[in-house]
């Protein structure tokens, strides 16, 4: 793929001399397809979805004893899947016809998981910590009523009109009965407009995923880490399975031990825990300049994490960890030039370097995959007949959401006060990044969290606040909440549960339909989860997890970028241009030298607050892998997987009953992540 001389067919893929370095999952023998999507799978995934979206919102929300939305991985779903398997081989021990089959188990996998998506950190949960904020919180002080919120729009957020204020309150302060009808009455209206808009966005993915799926699950075979441990959970019994394995049943005591001792640790501190697992500021020990740049700088050893890693390639695995420590050396080098931290807009202008490397990967994600994007759309247009009638079907389907979707989120924002060509401009850097990240992830399966990259810094920063107006900046504003972070995004979740059904031979177009429904559902489940809990405990009363740093950062920047404009800055779009051309050179280098150790992919994550958290495990995890693969080869390799597999499994498992302990005795229990 990546030999001398040649282009390079796809933005990450691995050379046949990497590519047991990211053991890709293998479909089972062939036979006819499994119906997967069956009355009994979906009954069950109905009834468990209110459950895990209740669960979700209690442990991030009210208590904050669980971040299992933070991670590429959901926490939640693998915990309900692995006692749904035992019950499961229990059940067929007893009744085998009774039991579920592999299609059906992972039918209600992917429905918890996208049961997360809009349950998650990073999506509904954050709108509930924007929508109301700004007439929340407005005061003289802060000019806010002065500066924009009289064209914040009154149809989507709280607070505009006459009888919202006594709702909002209840909101806030709690002790309100979630289902008095005069408290409701303000949010129907604009929850439904806001879940209309986030549908109109899970079917333009769902068409883009649509159209990737061939090239990225057929053709390229991406490995897809992060469907490994589901995959195996659910594979067919036999003598060497995945829950016969005893490598496995190690990595599983293992890390499920460490996360109990831990526990125990946190609510009775007489008993010794393992503190390094978790953050350890190292920073502290920098007190001179210029190292006293690394103040705050931590390293962590989360079992799941270094399990996870496992399954990154090994150039990934090495260039996350080294360009980490290389973005910690530029903020050395600037303490000691005296060049100092403007926060993001001075040195060493990682915002900038970030939208640039993004930018850059998912330009050369999309020219790299030209002829195929070519050959889908004349195959739907009709002009060729490459495929089969069933794909060329999907894929005019695909085609007429993306447009229908597309117009419709154009039309959305324009409403919200964009212009034209601003609110193209951002669905369309939304959507390009939404493409890297599915891209990376499909690949890589390595934490996406880019929180120095949305549209409105990208714009800022290349446009300037003058040049956008009130109007566009106060719409950007009231759009933060869907772009702050991008770690519970549903476009990554969409293309796995297609691997998912390639994989276990699920009939892929009931799966469509299943997927835009159950969207449906389990928005209407989240606000349902969110409200009641927020009436009964208040949302800045009792919640301990509520995003109101969400609307926080939302209306300040806004208020910031009103009283002090910003004008395009040459500087700014250098260090842009800067970041996308290195990745570009990395892209270069790696298509031509099979021994090039960096990976284009590595620098952009890097820049990333997720790599803070992970950063150190990765760098073990590539020594582990290191090791095995150049002294044990391939089937010592192969070997070791299970390992890994059970320190995953064995983490969430273990961290999941903590965060069932914590809601039942009302205290915050330990959490296995930050």
């Amino acid at each position: 793929m990546e030999t001398r001389g040649r282009e390079p067919e796809g933005l990450t893929t691995l050379p046949p001399e990497r590519a047991l370095e990211a053991p890709a999952a293998r479909p089972l023998p062939p036979s006819e397809a499994e119906p997967g999507v069956t009355w009994r799978s979906v009954l069950l995934a109905l009834l468990l979805m209110p459950v895990n979206i209740w669960w979700v919102t209690i442990v991030e929300v009210r208590w904050y004893t669980l971040d299992g939305t933070c991670l590429p991985l959901f926490i939640t779903p693998i915990f309900f899947l692995f006692v749904l398997v035992l019950v499961n081989r229990a059940v067929g021990q007893w009744h085998p016809q009774a039991a579920l089959r592999q299609g059906e188990l992972m039918v209600v996998y992917i429905a918890l998981a996208l049961s997360c998506v809009f349950a998650g950190h990073d999506m509904l949960q954050n709108l509930f910590g924007a929508i109301g904020h700004a007439h929340q919180h407005a005061k003289p002080e802060n000019h806010w009523a002065d500066r924009f919120l009289g064209l914040i729009p009154d149809w989507l957020f709280i607070g505009g009109r006459p009888g919202d204020m006594p709702s909002l309150h209840a909101f806030y302060d709690g002790n309100a009965n979630p289902y008095d009808g005069r408290l409701l009455a303000p949010w129907i209206p604009r929850l439904a407009a806001w879940g209309a808009f986030v549908m109109a966005l899970v079917i333009v993915m769902l068409g883009m995923n649509i159209l990737l799926r061939r090239q990225w699950t057929e053709n390229e075979r991406l490995s897809f880490p992060l469907v490994q441990l589901p995959l195996a959970m659910t594979a067919s019994t036999g003598r060497m399975s995945f829950w016969t394995n005893r490598v496995m049943w190690g990595g599983f005591l293992a890390a499920g031990g460490i996360t109990a001792l831990n526990g125990f640790s946190a609510l009775y501190p007489s008993v010794p825990g393992i503190a390094v697992v978790k953050q350890y500021d190292v920073g502290q020990y920098f007190t001179t300049r210029p190292w006293s740049a690394l103040a705050g700088t931590r390293i962590a050893l989360y079992p799941f994490t270094i399990g996870l890693g496992y399954f990154v390639p090994l150039d990934l695995l090495f260039s996350c960890w080294f360009f980490f420590v290389w973005r910690k050396m530029q903020q050395v080098l600037g303490e000691a030039w005296g060049l100092g931290g403007q926060e993001n807009r001075g040195w060493p202008f990682f915002a900038e370097q970030s939208s640039g490397a993004w930018i850059a990967l998912v330009l050369l994600l999309i020219w790299t995959n030209r002829r195929y994007f070519g050959e889908i759309l004349r195959d739907a247009a009709g002009m060729s007949h490459h495929l089969a009638a069933d794909e060329r079907r999907r894929y005019r389907v695909a085609v007429a959401g993306i447009v229908v979707g597309l117009l419709f989120i154009q039309w959305f924002l324009m409403q919200m006060g964009m212009s034209f060509g601003v609110a193209l401009l951002y669905i369309t850097i939304y959507l390009g990044l939404s493409l890297g990240i599915t891209r990376v992830r499909a690949e890589l399966g390595v934490p996406h969290e880019i929180n120095f990259v949305s549209p409105a810094q990208i714009m800022v920063a290349t446009i300037g606040t003058q040049a956008l107006g009130v109007h566009n900046l106060t719409a950007i504003a009231c759009m933060h909440w869907m772009n702050r972070g991008y770690r519970a995004h549903p476009m990554p979740n969409q293309l796995e549960s297609f691997k998912m059904a390639q994989v276990g031979r699920i009939n892929l177009d009931p799966l469509i339909v299943l997927t835009v429904a159950l969207s449906v559902v389990a928005i209407l489940l989240v606000y349902w989860a969110n409200l009641d809990l927020t009436f009964r405990a208040g949302a800045e009363a009792k919640a301990v997890g509520f995003k109101n740093w969400v609307g926080q950062e939302s209306f300040d920047r806004l208020n910031n970028w009103l009283s002090n404009p910003i004008s395009r800055h040459g500087l700014q779009l250098g260090w842009t241009i800067a970041g996308g051309l290195f990745v570009t050179l990395l892209f270069i280098m790696r298509g031509a030298f099979v021994w090039w150790p960096f990976h284009p992919a590595g620098y952009a994550l890097a820049l990333s607050f997720a790599m803070d958290y992970f950063w150190f495990a990765f760098l073990v995890a590539w020594l582990i892998k290191l090791m095995l693969v150049r002294y044990g080869g391939m089937r010592l390799h192969t070997t070791a997987a299970p390992f890994f597999l059970g320190l995953i499994l064995g983490d969430y498992v273990s961290g999941s009953i903590w965060a069932i302990v914590g809601p039942v005795l009302h205290i915050s229990t330990y959490k296995i992540f930050i």
